[in-house]
C-alpha cells in the first residue's frame, strides 16, 4: 500500500498538468468486461474529461503492484488486454526484488532495478530507489 501511494505522489508531480495519477482507479478495458481496478494509474487530462462512472478502455499507464492475490496468469492477461486497449505502458512493481518491469503496447519489456531511472512518456524520468524509499 505504503508503494502505491509512493507511485502516485512521484507520477502526478512529474506529470503535472499533462493528467491526473489515482490509486485504485476503476475502468474497463472492453465493452463487455466488468470494471476493473489499477493499483496506481495514470489518465492523460483530456481523457479524463470524458470520465463518467469510470474510464472506458484501459488507462494510459497501468500500475500493478505484486502481491499474494495476482497471479503470473492473471498479471499477463491484464497486461495484454490493457496493451491492447489503450494503455501506453503497464507496469509490474515488485516490492521485493525492488524493481519495475515495464512493458509497452509495441511489445517490449525492461526491468528497471535499484541506481536506473524509467523515462516516463510523458516527460522525464523516475528513480526507481524513489518508488521504494
Amino acid at each position: 500500500m505504503q508503494v502505491q501511494w509512493q507511485l502516485r505522489q512521484l507520477l502526478q508531480t512529474a506529470a503535472g498538468d499533462s493528467g491526473r495519477v489515482y490509486t485504485e482507479f476503476p475502468y474497463r478495458p472492453l465493452p463487455e468486461f466488468e470494471c476493473w481496478s489499477a493499483d496506481v494509474a495514470f489518465v492523460a487530462t483530456l481523457r479524463w474529461q470524458t470520465i463518467d462512472d469510470w474510464l472506458a478502455g484501459a488507462p494510459e499507464l497501468v500500475v500493478e503492484v505484486l502481491s499474494p492475490s495476482n497471479s503470473v496468469g492473471q498479471l499477463r492477461d491484464k497486461r495484454k488486454i490493457c496493451l491492447e486497449n489503450g494503455s501506453r505502458e503497464f507496469w509490474v512493481v515488485d516490492t521485493n526484488l525492488r524493481e519495475v518491469e515495464v512493458s509497452t503496447a509495441d511489445g517490449h519489456a525492461v526491468t528497471y532495478k535499484s541506481g536506473q531511472e524509467i523515462p516516463l512518456f510523458f516527460g522525464g524520468t523516475l528513480p526507481v530507489d524513489q518508488i521504494f524509499a
